[in-house]
């Protein structure tokens, strides 16, 4: 199968495939966390499973996850980095706030970096809570930052 096609096998069907992968990698995720000892030990395997994924990533993608931790784990030392649906996630609380989405995750033509209902970004009646990216410069790291430290808050 060509990259970016979906596989159908029924009218009906509800999920693509990578949507499917995707739900199957939180089921494999939650079943590990279950599994650890304490909560250093959570933690430090969290890291480690996030660097990972980071690492699979396609050149572009991986770039981008690099720096969008590096800048998370500066601005909102707070949040704990996990896998959620098999995308580098930061917690506060066991509630995710933020994630990174690469773009290879769903055949999609840009990376996503998104905020959860858990990030305090309230601005009167309507607010962005995902943005697409293509690449990184030093003004958007200053501004996933200060979004960042703001959602933790």
């Amino acid at each position: 199968m060509a990259a970016g096609t979906r596989k159908t096998t029924t009218k009906n069907q509800t999920f693509t495939d990578e949507e499917r992968a995707a739900m199957k990698e939180r089921a494999r995720e939650v079943k590990a966390s279950a599994r650890r000892g304490s909560r250093a030990d959570k933690a430090a395997e969290d890291e480690a499973a996030v660097v990972a994924k980071i690492a699979e990533m396609e050149d572009g993608d991986r770039a981008m996850a690099e720096r969008i931790h590096a800048v998370v784990r500066a601005s909102a030392p707070g949040l704990t980095p996990k896998l959620w649906y098999g995308m580098p996630a930061y917690s506060k609380d066991g509630k995710v706030v933020c994630f990174f989405q690469s773009a290879q995750k769903f055949n999609a033509r840009y990376a996503t970096f998104g905020f959860n209902d858990k990030a305090d970004l309230d601005e009167g009646t309507m607010w962005p809570t995902a943005f697409a990216l293509t690449k990184l410069t030093a003004a958007d790291e200053a501004r996933i930052g200060e979004l960042v430290k703001r959602a933790a808050g």
